[in-house]
Formats: C-alpha cells, sequence, structure tokens
C-alpha cells in the first residue's frame, strides 16, 4: 500500500519507518528542508533504539523516501497520516494549527480519494475540523479517521510492531476496511 506521512518528528518517522518495514511504499513529508536533507543522506534526527536498523533497511529497498513537497509526497497514496505537532496553546488547550493547515492544504490538492489519519495527539472533535478544512476546496472524496499513537519511547518499535491495542475512530465502511487492511 501507498502511505504519506506528513511530520517527521518521533510519532511520524517511527510510523513511517514501520509502516514501511512491513511492506508498503512510504513517503514522509516535512516543511524542514535541512532535516528532509538530512534524513535523504541516512542521517536520522531522534534516537530510538533499532530504528536505524530499520530506516537503513528500507531507504536501501526504497520503501521509504522524504521530501518537502506535500503535493509529491501524497500523490497515489491511499492513506494520509497527519503526524504534526499539537503544542499547548495559551489556555493548555491543544494548538491544532499546524494540523488544520495541512488539511486546508491537501483539500487543494488531492487528485484521488485517500483515508486521512489524525495521529497527533488531538482532542475531541478534530476529526470533523480536518474534514471541515478539507473540504473547503476539496474536488474528491476522502474520509478522515482518528488513530492515536500509544508509542513509549525506547520501545517504539515495538509498540508498533507489536501492539497490544490499536484503535481506529471512524464512520466509513470504506475507511475501516482499507485501515484494517493496513
Amino acid at each position: 500500500m501507498k502511505i504519506a506521512v506528513v511530520g517527521t518528528g518521533y510519532v511520524g518517522l517511527v510510523t513511517g519507518t514501520c509502516f514501511a518495514e512491513t511492506g508498503n511504499q512510504v513517503t514522509c513529508i516535512d516543511i524542514d528542508q535541512r532535516k528532509v536533507e538530512k534524513l535523504n543522506n541516512g542521517i536520522i534526527p531522534i534516537y530510538e533504539p533499532g530504528l536505524d536498523v530499520l530506516f537503513n533497511r528500507n531507504t536501501a529497498e526504497g520503501r521509504l523516501k522524504f521530501t518537502t513537497n506535500l503535493a509529491e509526497g501524497i500523490e497515489g497514496a491511499e492513506v494520509i497520516f497527519l503526524a504534526l505537532p499539537t503544542p499547548p496553546g495559551e489556555d493548555g488547550s491543544a494548538d491544532l494549527k499546524y494540523i488544520l493547515k495541512v488539511a486546508g492544504d491537501l483539500g487543494q490538492i488531492m487528485k484521488e480519494y485517500a483515508v486521512i489519519v489524525d495521529k497527533s495527539t488531538v482532542p475531541v472533535g478534530t476529526a470533523e475540523k480536518v474534514h471541515e478544512y478539507i473540504s473547503l476546496a476539496a474536488q474528491v472524496e476522502f474520509d478522515v479517521v482518528s488513530n492515536p499513537e500509544f508509542l513509549r519511547e525506547g520501545v517504539a518499535i515495538e509498540d508498533f510492531m507489536k501492539p497490544d491495542r490499536v484503535v481506529i475512530g471512524t464512520q466509513s465502511e470504506r475507511a475501516k476496511a482499507i485501515m484494517t487492511k493496513l
């Protein structure tokens, strides 16, 4: 399956690398040109035990790629993960500006159906907001799914590859089938 992961922080990089390890074609997208250049040169910006082995194997085998170009990164992707920062706002609530910015951008550039997955730590109701922002310009069908992460630093690879639970929040049978297959 072709997957895009928007955001190459801790969650995005581990998620993208592990999905590549399971045989998927993964493109990770980030706005930080310097970070993407480092990743393309084999330099991993975080430490997670075992990540380097999976990263090196999957980049060498062409299953894991990196770009700053959102349109290029999502091209042909059946599933697009949003693994973006949600820093606390002034009132302590999650600041969704990065997620909603990307959602708006996706609405303008999506060319075919995709499942958009909230992977970031977000409050209840975020999927509806993401759907709304994508809908402002989208010319294609799409579904938004919640799939919270339960990765613990130091054992994130094991948590991802052998999860004790996987939560998928959706009302769409089409999205459910795709996420179940993934």
